[in-house]
């Protein structure tokens, strides 16, 4: 029986889990300017540190 219905079974399985994989990466996803402000206060840390050394 499995071998009858096992293109579904893994077409099912491969749906379900890009559904879970786009869900998964909406929900944890850090928005854009949060990213910008993050990247523009590592830029200035190092360059404090370079100045002081």
């Amino acid at each position: 029986m499995l071998a009858k219905y096992w293109k579904k079974i893994g077409m099912l399985i491969i749906i379900i889990a890009c559904l879970f994989n786009i869900v998964s990466k909406l929900v944890s996803k850090v928005p854009y300017l949060d990213q910008l402000r993050e990247s523009a206060q590592y830029v200035s840390d190092h360059q404090n540190e370079e100045v002081e050394n």
